[in-house]
């Protein structure tokens, strides 16, 4: 989890950094895909992270909200334990392409695998597939620089990803706007590879976190799921501390 429930969702490892920004009246050439992903990866890349965090959930006016916390490493490792009441003791545990869940209430944990992992992640708008898709972007898409917009306010840069030909991905195109000051995805919308939009995320909060611009609340709506969104807020994060290795195996997924 690098980017674990969405932040991946929404990447790692620098390329080339190219600081370039929109000028008064005119917009400057544009830095190359390569460039623009480089920057907002390195923006969220680190050897470790912990952080506490909640999701709030909407769904047809009804609105449930889940708290927890989270170790990772890498893009490898992570483990994410549940804090609310009703979901205490349910855990997350990532090991390269191998997901787990457990529940107090089983006998043991559930590895999940096909279309489990296309369900909504503790009933959310974010996919257990999101969770596991952390190769960085360019191993897996081909990008283009479509233009350069205004969002909210900035200025941005808008990329074009479509899948590579034998890619295993969650999603055929990705459209990402990218604010060219801080390198951070604004918005990004998932498409299927008929064309139809199947989700999209919007960033509403971005923080300066040491030495990089970080994502701390992003909303993510599921088109096939009328009037539900998943709003992820991080409230504490933790960049490079260290962490037990016992903290990612099946024997602390499994502990009472």
């Amino acid at each position: 989890m690098a980017r674990f429930a969405l932040t991946r969702m929404l990447a790692s490892a620098a390329l080339v950094a190219v600081a370039l920004v929109f000028g008064p009246g005119a917009a400057l050439a544009a830095p190359t895909p390569a460039e623009i992903i480089g920057r907002m990866e390195r923006n969220t890349e680190f050897t470790t992270a912990y952080y506490e965090a909640r999701m709030e959930m909407t769904l047809g006016g009804r609105s449930n909200t889940k708290t927890m916390r989270a170790w990772v490493e890498g893009n490898d490792r992570a483990f994410v334990e549940f804090t609310n009441k009703r979901d205490f003791g349910t855990r997350i545990l990532k090991i390269g392409d191998d997901l787990w869940l457990f529940s107090p209430t089983a006998e043991e944990e559930v590895k999940l695998s096909g279309e489990m992992l296309k369900q909504g992640m503790m009933g959310s708008d974010f996919s257990y597939q999101d969770a596991l898709e952390s190769a960085r972007l360019l191993e897996l898409y081909d990008a283009r620089v479509a233009g350069q917009e205004t969002l909210e306010g900035r200025p941005c840069f808008v990329l074009e990803l479509v899948a590579k030909e034998g890619a295993r991905v969650s999603y055929h195109r990705r459209k990402i706007w990218v604010d060219s000051e801080r390198y951070v995805a604004l918005r990004e919308e998932l498409y299927a590879p008929s064309g139809k939009l199947l989700k999209r995320s919007t960033t509403e909060k971005v923080e300066k976190v040491a030495d990089r611009y970080y994502p701390m609340s992003i909303v993510m709506e599921d088109m096939a799921r009328k009037g539900s969104s998943t709003r992820f807020v991080v409230e504490k994060i933790m960049f490079d501390q260290p962490i037990p290795a016992a903290t990612f195996t099946r024997q602390r997924l499994t502990s009472r």
